[in-house]
């Protein structure tokens, strides 16, 4: 079992769903992205997620987009988020998972990426525009133990997201709701149908669910449908919102979301 895969176990067994917030590598300040990482992490979070800024982020709402256009303005690049990686997990030990598309990485080069992501702590990482008919061409190399996660959507079929479990390690990403993140729909009667379904496809890996959660009721609403939750949008426009009174409002609203996690 991965240290992912361990790590979300290990938060099931103290009663509660294991949290994954997303930060756009760099944003909103580059010099105190490290501090606001580790604060996150300590106020609740057990997972982070890091966002590889790219100019064309095609599952990314506007939200996420915007932050990304940010910090590749400010010089953001994928060197930079492994050094980030590597100095946060300096001071704290929790899982870090990479999520990004595959162009920045090609053009960096498959093989050092892979090595350096290693050396630098990664845990995971996703791709989302690497489709499981492209699985080989992109993940069948030597990835040094960082795992795979793959994701699954509304209209994937069972048979499809069995695979997507089979070749997922760490945690299966189950996306909630069709579109891109930060999408604002609603989670109607069909939306939560649809992952009671999917999480009892999923066998091998842990599920968690991503795209739309808003808040700490989204979370528990969720609650008998997944091992965790990823949220992202939702803490971005906060830090947007609060550039320049600090980071404290959303220091706050993640510890709201570990509160949410527990299972009563």
């Amino acid at each position: 079992m991965s240290y992912i895969a361990e790590y979300i176990q290990k938060t099931n067994d103290q009663r509660r769903k294991a949290l994954a917030v997303f930060l756009t590598a760099g944003f909103p300040e580059p010099e105190n992205f490290v501090d606001l990482s580790v604060n996150l992490l300590k106020e609740g979070a057990d997972i982070l997620e890091l966002g590889i800024p790219f100019s064309d982020p095609i599952a990314d709402g506007p939200v996420i987009q915007k932050s990304s256009k940010y910090a590749l303005d400010m010089g953001i690049r994928l060197q930079t988020v492994l050094e980030y990686t590597d100095k946060i997990k300096q001071q704290i030990k929790k899982p870090i998972i990479l999520m990004g598309y595959a162009n920045p990485i090609l053009n960096y080069g498959l093989g050092n990426f892979m090595n350096d992501a290693r050396n630098s702590g990664v845990d995971g990482l996703i791709i989302p525009d690497i489709p499981l008919e492209e699985y080989k061409s992109f993940w069948e190399i030597e990835y040094n133990g960082i795992d795979r996660i793959l994701l699954t959507t509304p209209t994937s079929p069972a048979e499809r997201i069995q695979k997507i479990d089979q070749k997922s390690n760490g945690f299966v990403y189950c996306v909630s709701v069709t579109g891109t993140t930060g999408s604002g729909k609603k989670f109607d009667a069909d939306t939560i149908e649809n992952l009671k379904n999917t999480y009892t496809l999923i066998k091998k890996n842990k599920m968690l669910i991503g795209f739309g959660i808003s808040g700490p009721e989204d979370i528990k609403k969720f609650h008998p449908y997944c091992d965790g939750v990823i949220v992202g949008s939702a803490i971005i426009k906060r830090l947007m919102e609060n550039e320049k009174s600090g980071f404290k409002e959303t220091i706050d609203f993640v510890g709201e979301l570990s509160k949410a996690c527990l299972i009563e």
